[in-house]
């Protein structure tokens, strides 16, 4: 089976090694017979719902920020209805921010945002970095841990009964002060994590590639696992850091 991602502003929101989160969903789909076609969408670029099965936005600098963002927000139609249409997303950092309603950099201005995630983020004066770990509860009942490297200083706030990716157990997270981290709607995911997430964290990878199938069958499978002897040491390796940095919640 073909797998269709819709990479959005790669040129510009790449900061944070995305890359290799392009990298980890095309390898472990090929293990399991599918193949990953990764397709650019940037300004010039419509996003259709139904031709996409995950979309995938990742990391940029405010400059970068500042210049895709009405471009991107001009997609907020499109990116709406295909996740309403049961596509997955990803979202990391930058672009986690500017798929809420706005974010507002320290000078005060707004760059308006797509407004899938119920969510607003303000820049603050002192940046957040450092190891973070999650717990996050994806499917009911399967609690997993998500680690990964946070750097950001804007403070995202969620909307009254928003639902956050995970709990925060060690590192900042959205604000420094809820608990939480992250934002998820349906098969839509936002979070600060990077460094890159999905390397060190391959039952994310797995979940989004069996959402991204489910898009186009309408069933979401069931993956036998691999042999992830290596990816679990990296994220073991990952959270220790962080349980050493400290819980805060």
């Amino acid at each position: 089976m073909k797998i269709v991602v819709g990479h959005l502003f790669p040129d510009y929101l790449n900061i944070y090694a995305d890359r290799g989160n392009m990298a980890v969903l095309a390898r472990r789909a090929a293990w399991r017979g599918h193949e990953v076609e990764v397709r650019g969408l940037g300004a010039d670029n419509a996003v259709r719902p139904g031709e996409h099965d995950l979309y995938y936005i990742g990391g940029g600098q405010d400059r970068e920020q500042e210049l895709v963002a009405p471009a991107l927000a001009a997609h907020g139609e499109g990116i709406h209805a295909a996740v309403d249409g049961g596509a997955a997303l990803l979202a990391v950092c930058g672009g986690y921010q500017l798929l809420g309603r706005f974010y507002r950099d320290q000078s005060g201005d707004e760059l308006p945002g797509v407004g899938l995630f119920p969510l607003h983020t303000v820049a603050g004066e002192r940046r957040m970095i450092g190891d973070v770990l999650l717990e996050c509860e994806l499917e009911p009942g399967d609690r997993r841990t998500l680690a990964g490297f946070e750097n950001h200083a804007g403070r995202t706030y969620l909307d009254g009964g928003a639902e956050p990716l995970g709990r925060v157990v060690a590192g900042f997270g959205n604000d420094g002060e809820t608990g939480y981290e992250g934002c998820r709607v349906g098969r839509a995911v936002g979070t600060y994590l990077h460094g890159p997430l999905l390397p060190r964290n391959a039952w994310l990878a797995d979940w989004l590639l069996s959402q991204a199938i489910a898009h186009r069958t309408g069933e979401v499978p069931t993956f036998e696992p691999l042999e992830d002897d290596l990816e679990a040491e990296a994220h073991e390796v990952s959270a220790r850091r962080a349980r050493t940095r400290g819980g805060r919640y």
